[in-house]
């Protein structure tokens, strides 16, 4: 049976690449000492190939996913709101300073205990890592740590995304993170220490006393399990317990079972195909618009993903925060021929887009349907479907005509999408907008969140109109539940809590 939560279900649930997560659980034992043993096996659609949050992987969901079990933040996403967590309160004497005091009770795996010193050093270490969280954090000048339990941290200008950053910011122990092979089996102070990790095959997880709630799970397992026929078998037959997103064409084979239940809630991910704005015939937003109108998105949305899916009205989905609802763009390729001829091209021309097949569910199809309605305009598309390395190069290098792919928004806020890759100093896909760059600067900066919420608004309407992309599929987790596991709840980021998960005997 399939239980479709609507989206305001969803927001009291959870708010935050779907470019896939997968767990599953086979029972062996319990949290509580004197319970049945129980053992939970799970598999993610990416593989887990990398256990260093602060890394090149992290901001990839497999590498969350991990994190989330394996190490805490001080601060933590309770639905649509921000909640202590290793930080009991905080806050902002001043626009460019941030004071944060921490719990006394927490320990590493190791049994050393977790101080202002280890957050000073992870938020240190993030920060100079050069890599795509590394971004967030530009701003820092100074972070403190006058005492185990107070964290100060400057900045150079308002930082008012600092809350809802510092929910991806793993705090790591100082002593050992920079050891030689640390990340093989690092420690932290999650809910479960690692066991055993083999990069893009299996990461084995233990239960520890934990100061934020015990897992009732002795163990979790996470294998990679490349093919999805594959993963469909392996829920069916029980070698897994959970498994997710399953693909919307699949769903089918697990519907009606009395073994398996579906539960889906709204993501975090979406589909979406930025043209190079800064390539010929693309600096051009009256081709970029005649582009958008030649593909019928809706159709295509509807017809490839049913209920896997939902029409995007704006470039983030509706589950995250500084999402506005915009005009959409209607499939008339009249007009498209219309707005093509008025840019001078009104023969047409050839052009490229460029994806990879894992990019996520029906990528391959997706591409078709839209090279397929652009013919119908005279544009003629060369379809490029790329091994993930090259394409992650041609993508940085700027080297590409259109790009397909999926986006995740892992902090559920505006600022991770739209302040990070938008902005003319990113120059991400070509696109320059002076105007843009200083509504996302003050939303960046600015600590209020109406006000926060109003500038996303207008950047959201400034990058749908001069269609910087085309924004077509939000998508939908469906999770498949082995009818033994109890406790488990869907969220949007595919990195779910699993201290309530039990498995029946």
């Amino acid at each position: 049976m399939v239980s479709t939560h609507s989206r305001r279900d969803f927001l009291k649930i959870s708010s935050i690449s779907l470019a896939g997560a997968y767990l599953a659980a086979c029972s062996v034992g319990g949290g509580d000492q004197g319970a049945a043993e129980q053992a939970l096996r799970a598999a993610f659609a990416q593989p887990i190939n990398d256990l260093d949050p602060h890394g090149p992987s992290s901001v990839d969901e497999s590498t969350l996913l991990a994190g989330r079990l394996i190490y805490d933040t001080l601060i933590r996403r309770d639905g649509d709101k921000l909640v202590p967590h290793v930080a009991t309160s905080w806050e902002q004497p001043d626009p460019n300073t941030w004071v944060f005091a921490l719990r006394d009770d927490v320990t590493f795996h190791d049994g050393s205990k977790l101080t202002a010193r280890d957050v000073k050093a992870s938020l240190e270490r993030v920060k100079d890592a050069g890599t795509a969280q590394s971004a967030l954090w530009t701003s820092v000048s100074t972070v403190d740590a006058p005492d185990d339990t107070t964290l100060r941290v400057t900045t150079s200008e308002p930082l008012g995304t600092m809350p809802v950053n510092l929910t991806l910011m793993f705090i790591l122990p100082a002593a050992k993170m920079n050891d030689e092979g640390f990340f093989r089996k690092p420690i932290g102070s999650g809910p479960f220490r690692v066991e055993a990790f083999t990069p893009s095959d299996e990461l084995r997880l233990a239960a520890v006393d934990y100061w934020n709630g015990t897992p009732k799970l002795n163990r979790v397992t996470l294998p990679f399990i490349p093919e999805t026929s594959s993963q469909i078998t392996a829920l069916r037959t029980g070698d897994l317990n959970v498994l997710w997103p399953i693909p919307p064409d699949q769903l089918r084979e697990l519907e009606g079972l009395d073994e398996i239940r579906l539960e889906t809630v709204p993501s975090y991910a979406y589909y979406f195909t930025w043209f190079n704005c800064g390539r010929e015939p693309f600096t051009d937003p009256r081709v970029r618009r005649a582009m958008w109108r030649a593909v019928d998105v809706a159709g295509t949305v509807r017809n490839l993903f049913g209920d896997g899916a939902e029409l995007m009205t704006a470039p983030i989905p509706s589950t995250v925060f500084g999402h506005a609802p915009q005009q959409p763009y209607e499939h008339d390729p009249d007009a498209a021929k219309r707005d093509l001829a008025a840019a001078g091209l009104g023969d047409g021309f050839r052009t490229s887009l460029m994806w990879f097949s894992d990019t996520g569910p029906l990528a391959d199809a997706l591409a078709q349907a839209m090279i397929s309605d652009w013919a119908k305009v005279g544009v003629t598309v060369e379809p490029q479907n790329l091994e993930k390395a090259e394409w992650l190069r041609r993508l940085n290098a700027k080297e590409f005509d259109m790009d397909l792919q999926i986006n995740t928004v892992t902090t559920g806020d505006a600022d991770f999408t739209l302040g990070r890759l938008y902005d003319s100093q990113a120059d991400r896909m070509g696109y320059r907008n002076p105007r843009l760059d200083g509504i996302l600067r003050r939303a960046h900066q600015d600590s209020d969140r109406r006000t926060r919420g109003r500038l996303y608004g207008q950047a959201c309407k400034i990058i749908w109109d001069d269609a910087v992309g085309i924004f077509p599929a939000a998508l939908i987790s469906t999770y498949g539940l082995r009818s033994t596991v109890e406790g488990f709840e869907p969220v949007p980021s595919n990195q779910p809590d699993l201290r309530g998960v039990t498995l029946a005997t």
